[in-house]
């Protein structure tokens, strides 16, 4: 694996659970862990079910799709409760995808919101993507990749901190945009 591989990290920008219904999602493109080379972004909307078409068709018409290796994303949602269906995304772009957890989640509270939200098909889309593992310092879900080479790849991604570098900056941006200064840890 070479050290410049291009990778997209999403992440999603801050927003106000309240009061926003649309929330700016972005992607970072970056060469391994050291450039990033562009930005893509798309709107999704808060608690929706439309995220996974969005973000494939982000990634999908970007004049960096033909470079690009793999799909990071900060978690298996954006925009509150709106789960991206990882399958479906890694068919549709013919990508990897590697979900990123910082912290192992904790499903019993997760489900019981969903269920509670009456969001029972979006409990289907987190099992379906595939156990958590622990791999370098954080965890993932790995869709169309190994353990082995997730484990490789965030060798080469994670040069700041444990989190890989596409999905640090996408999370630097998104809350720098909204708020007008980066606040919290990716």
């Amino acid at each position: 694996m070479k050290k410049q591989i291009r990778i997209i990290g999403i992440d999603d920008a801050s927003f106000d659970k309240f009061k926003d219904k649309k929330v700016l999602v972005l992607g970072t493109i970056c060469r391994g862990g050291d450039y990033m080379d562009g930005l893509v972004s798309c709107y999704v909307d808060k608690d929706g079910s439309e995220a996974t078409d969005k973000l494939a068709r982000m990634i999908n018409k970007t004049k960096f799709k033909p470079q690009l290796q793999y799909i990071l994303l900060d978690g298996i949602a954006v925009a509150g409760f709106n789960v991206i269906n990882v399958k479906k995304l890694s068919k549709e772009t013919k990508l990897p995808v590697i979900v990123v957890i910082r912290d192992y989640p904790n499903f019993k509270e997760i489900i019981s919101a969903l269920n509670k939200l009456n969001m029972k098909e979006k409990i289907k889309l987190i099992e379906k993507a595939g156990k958590v593992e622990k791999v370098g310092k954080v965890y993932a879900q790995l869709t169309n990749i190994s353990k082995e080479e997730a484990e490789h790849l965030f060798k080469i991604l994670c040069t700041h901190s444990n989190v890989p570098e596409p999905i640090r900056l996408a999370h630097i941006i998104g809350s720098g945009l909204v708020r007008g200064e980066s606040h919290g840890r990716a």
